[in-house]
């Protein structure tokens, strides 16, 4: 059965590959199962659906898991039309909330999400049932990767077709992989008068008057080592003269593998006969331009893949630097508010101009403090500040034009010039009419690049939250927060926590990409005062660390100077890699949890580096999630202190010493993280030569157990010591905690009072309510039971409860057990009191403590599994008499 409303029909197509996997039904077998997934599509070449496939994935592994219960079957089909994963459960008889209910869908609710996922994110997706698993799947489509496209043109009228000479010659040169001419035929003969063996063996940069422009661009080196190449330059001829030229370079390699270029040129004004077509057959041309050739910006530019947007832009600039004749030139792109801009290329600037620096989009009251109009500044001396990202560059004229779509703002292109008065409004128009040309372009670039960080952002966060409600441990917590951020968002890391409102940051996690750097930068962050604990939402610029890292790089070098001449010290190194490694730009973004800032997370750049505002993004909504595991680790950590110290209170703080008697405890509490279960024990003193011990178990477990514990345990030693018997204290007990009522619970109990006594015998009187009979050791190995059973409490009203008297003589052993000793199990077998005692029968002749520790061995070996109850087990022993 499939999904109602939702396309099940596959396509016919091959499958070229499978993978598969089963996760069992646990909460890791989601990162598992993601991993899975990953490694799977990153090796069959699909990075570009990875990151939503694992997204789905991620989802309906965790339905069947977490929510179902059950274990889960990924498989993993690669077609020749794009990927296919399925996930199995066996819980078949889950509904399908995603039609009757979608309009109602309430966005907290767990079941039915990993549906609208598909929904939103697959091409085809539907879910198939048996009578025993549902399979839920989903298809990607694998975008398409044109590797040419062909092009057809129009009928035009003869008057509308390109002018060429009246016998066109197309000059064939071969250059070799070093850039000499190989071959030259006769129409490069005639075209520039030198015969081939003139200009065989020659680079061809000898011939060449390739545009020379300042700064980093596209050479002819440069040029000839790309796959193709289109463009104009000039060939200087035999006579001296340059002729301009129109040239089409191919990049192949010859028989034996040798790289090679064959460069088609023509006149610059028959161009059409070798230019690729710019725009797809059948798009409108108006007939004022039928006639001229493409704009030259356009034809550098080209047709742009949409997965490279830093390409696009990188050329643009260089293309914008030579079309004007300048010594630099930038692109910056609006943020979405449209309030800054951001440096996404330049070229001919130093490195302090590197991407992601943001500026103003308004600078000054004028029409020309602002991006959105085109400007020339004629002399930038004359207006300092009008240019921000020009400052201390050296440029004294600019001009810089809007990037507009559809009216709206979406960056800016300009050019600058090292000599005034450079550039006109002549110049302004020519760049503006390229950059309307390109502007489509770049925002259409932009937005897929942003919809992939987004996609790629989605499944960061949820392998991060994965991570962090994986754990409960604060210094983990730390751990985890930093090593996320680092190098995925950051260079470097450091974590302030907060204890309190009244207590100051504290820098707990320092983190860098290199190892050898974090003792320097732990050092410098420790000398400089916190950043506020402000909660504004966001992350706000922190410079302390860069000026601190300045003065000391500055400090170490003024010392390295005044000092003797010789090696330079490793102090210097330290300050100066440190400086390196701060010196970019420091953003801080508070951890808010429950209305309170409990910390800041402080994440920075090398030398010169900025954040891109999408990581920055990012950055805030793992800072919230991570704030939130920070402060659940502590609530955690302060409930388990809490926990642990009132359990420890149930226990008495140590053993007193008994003359002439050897005393042993065991005890193991069932449960991780806990000290204390229902079992208990105590042995104290009651008066001179007296001494009271105790073991019971209380019925149930948590904090009404734990209270009954507590009542039992002081009571004992206030009644004992008031100079009650056994019978009267345990009688009243037994009344204390009928008194709870409704939080009340039974309590079995063996009640001892010991008296060593001169002859080395000790002489005690034991009552049992209802507790394991403890066991007596004698010197000849004979087990036999030291009292007989009686009620247990917190039953009845009105015990009769009476005491008996044993007498343990030299080398005798009393072993006193709780039920979690007696009822250990293995399938159907128990160990019971048979086994208790055959086990102490084997520990004739043995201290105390080796009693408790065998029979502790004894009752673990019974059975693989471990203890699921607690156990207590005290061990009383006469020892015999030292004989000189």
């Amino acid at each position: 059965m499939a999904e109602p409303g939702v396309e099940t029909r596959t396509r016919s197509s091959v499958i070229t590959a499978r993978a598969a996997a089963s996760f069992e039904p646990v909460g890791r077998s989601v990162a598992t199962a993601r991993a899975f997934v990953r490694d799977t599509l990153q090796g069959w070449g699909y990075a570009e659906v990875v990151d939503d496939a694992v997204v789905l994935t991620s989802e309906l592994v965790t339905n069947a898991v977490v929510h179902a219960g059950t274990a889960a079957d990924v498989l993993c089909l690669r077609r020749d039309d794009g990927v296919r994963i399925e996930v199995a459960d066996r819980y078949p008889e889950r509904e399908i909330p995603v039609q009757q209910s979608r309009t109602a869908h309430s966005h907290d609710r767990e079941n039915g999400r990993g549906l609208l996922l598909c929904a939103a994110l697959a091409a085809r997706w539907g879910v198939d049932y048996s009578p025993t698993r549902k399979h839920v799947w989903f298809h990607l489509d694998i975008p398409e990767r044109p590797v040419g496209t062909r092009s057809a043109g129009p009928v035009l009228p003869d008057p509308l077709l390109p002018l060429t000479d009246s016998r066109v010659r197309v000059a064939v040169v071969q250059l070799d992989a070093e850039g000499a001419i190989t071959s030259w035929n006769e129409h490069a003969e005639e075209l520039f008068g030198y015969g081939s063996e003139q200009v065989t063996g020659k680079p061809l940069g000898d011939l060449a008057a390739w545009p020379h422009t300042p700064g980093i661009g596209t050479g002819l080196a440069e040029a000839l080592r790309l796959s193709r190449w289109e463009g104009s330059y000039g060939i200087r001829c035999a006579d001296g003269r340059v002729i301009p030229v129109y040239a089409s370079h191919l990049r192949v390699r010859d028989a034996q593998g040798e790289p090679s270029t064959v460069c088609l040129l023509v006149r610059e004004y028959e161009r059409a006969v070798l230019q690729t077509p710019q725009r797809p057959a059948g798009a409108e041309t108006g007939p004022e331009s039928r006639g001229t050739a493409a704009d030259p910006f356009e034809v550098f530019i080209g047709s742009p893949a949409p997965d490279d947007l830093d390409g696009l832009l990188q050329r643009t600039v260089e293309r914008a630097r030579d079309m004007l004749d300048g010594d630099s030139a930038f692109l910056l792109l609006a943020t979405d508010d449209e309030t800054e801009l951001e440096v996404r290329a330049t070229t001919g600037l130093p490195s302090a101009r590197q991407r992601f620096a943001r500026v103003p989009v308004e600078t000054g009251a004028s029409r020309y403090g602002s991006a959105r109009m085109p400007a020339v500044h004629e002399d930038l001396a004359a207006v300092p500040g009008a240019v921000p990202l020009l400052e201390g560059t050296g440029m004294r004229s600019v001009v810089t034009v809007p990037l507009k779509v559809e009216g709206r703002l979406t960056g800016s292109l300009g050019v600058a010039a090292e000599t005034a008065n450079r550039y006109s409004n002549e110049e302004a128009l020519r760049l503006q009419f390229a950059a309307d040309r390109i502007a489509l372009a770049v925002e259409s670039a932009r937005l897929g690049e942003l919809e992939r960080l987004r996609r790629g952002s989605l499944s960061f966060l949820v392998e991060a939250s994965d991570l962090l409600a994986g754990t409960l441990d604060r210094d983990q917590t730390l751990a985890l927060m930093a090593q996320m951020t680092v190098p995925t968002l950051a260079t470097w890391c450091a974590v302030y926590t907060i204890a309190d409102q009244a207590s100051d940051p504290y820098l707990s996690y320092v983190l860098h990409e290199d190892e050898d750097l974090i003792d320097g930068l732990k050092a410098l962050l420790s000398s400089i005062d916190p950043p506020d604990p402000v909660p504004t939402p966001g992350a706000r610029v922190w410079t302390a660390p860069g000026d601190a890292a300045h003065r000391s790089a500055l400090s170490a070098s003024m010392r390295e100077l005044d000092g003797p001449a010789g090696p330079v010290s490793s102090g210097i190194h330290t300050a100066l890699a440190t400086a390196a490694a701060v010196g970019g730009e420091t953003v801080v973004l508070p951890l808010v949890a429950r209305n309170r800032v409990i910390g800041m997370l402080t994440l920075g750049r090398p030398t010169d580096d900025h954040f891109r505002q999408e990581s920055l993004e990012l950055a805030e909504d793992l800072s919230r999630r991570a704030a939130l595991a920070l402060d659940n680790a502590r609530l955690y950590s302060e409930r388990m202190a809490i926990s642990q110290s009132l359990q420890r209170s149930l226990l008495p703080p140590g053993l007193p010493d008994i003359p002439g008697v050897e005393v042993d405890v065991i005890y193991r509490a069932a449960g991780e993280g806990n000290e204390v279960g229902g079992d208990f024990y105590d042995l104290f003193p009651i008066s001179d030569g007296a001494y009271g011990f105790a073991i019971g178990d209380v019925c149930g477990t948590g904090p009404e157990a734990a209270a009954v514990t507590g009542l039992a345990r002081h009571a004992l030693r206030l009644l004992a010591r008031e100079g009650f018997g056994g019978p009267a204290v345990l009688e009243r007990l037994n009344a204390a905690i009928l008194d709870e009522g409704a939080r009340s619970r039974f309590l079995t109990l063996l009640y001892g009072e010991m008296r060593p006594q001169e002859d080395g015998s000790a002489v005690l009187k034991v009552v049992c309510a209802g507790h394991p009979l403890p066991l007596r050791l004698s010197q000849d190995g004979t087990v036999r039971p030291a009292a007989d059973p009686q009620p247990l409490l917190g039953v009845m009203d009105d015990l009769e409860l009476y005491e008996q008297t044993v007498t343990l003589d030299p080398g005798d052993v009393l072993l006193c057990v709780t039920d979690g000793v007696t009822e250990r199990r293995e399938g159907t077998r128990m160990l019971g009191d048979d086994g208790l005692a055959e086990v102490l029968r084997s520990c004739t002749g043995l201290t105390a403590g080796a009693v408790a520790s065998r029979v502790l061995r004894a009752v673990e070996r019974f059975a693989q599994a471990p203890a699921s109850d607690d156990m207590a087990i005290l061990a009383l022993r006469i020892p015999e008499p030292h004989h000189q």
